[in-house]
């Protein structure tokens, strides 16, 4: 029985994909439990017509993630904080302190998850923070964290 899957199912296939079961596990489980439809050539042909759709708007999301990346490399931003006199700063600059300052300063806004920050900026100086925009993708973020007295 040819079955095309409605969701990722374990040792079967995922999503989109036209599968041949047996056909008591396709009109037992996959049918009832609407993780599947029958795979007529009606469904055959909507379902690769998705497929098509779905990689032309992954590409796309591909596209925009490797502009914003682009963008993230040229830019720079200054964030000020509080510092003692030998540069350590009183507080510390986190990834949620450096998406704020990027969407105040440029407009773009990056979820604080995807900046890869492996410790809080504690020092003055000037960082390159490597941010995420999308699988494979990472753009690097210029910092010029400053200290004031």
């Amino acid at each position: 029985m040819k079955v095309i899957l409605l969701e990722n199912v374990k040792n079967v296939g995922n999503k989109g994909d036209i599968v041949e079961v047996k056909d008591g596990y396709g009109r037992n489980f996959l049918l009832k439990t609407k993780k599947g439809i029958i795979g007529n050539r009606e469904n055959v042909k909507i379902a690769e017509q998705a497929k098509i759709d779905d990689s032309k708007r992954l590409e796309e999301e591909r596209a925009e993630a490797v502009a914003l990346a682009k963008v993230l490399d040229e830019t720079e931003i200054k964030i000020t904080e509080r510092a003692g006199e030998d540069g350590k700063l009183f507080g510390s600059v986190t990834s949620k302190d450096i998406t704020e300052a990027l969407e105040k300063a440029t407009g773009i806004k990056v979820d604080k998850r995807k900046v890869e920050l492996e410790m809080p900026i504690r020092n003055v100086g000037r960082i390159e923070v490597k941010v995420k925009t999308y699988q494979g993708v990472i753009g690097t973020l210029t910092i010029v964290v400053e200290g004031e007295a």
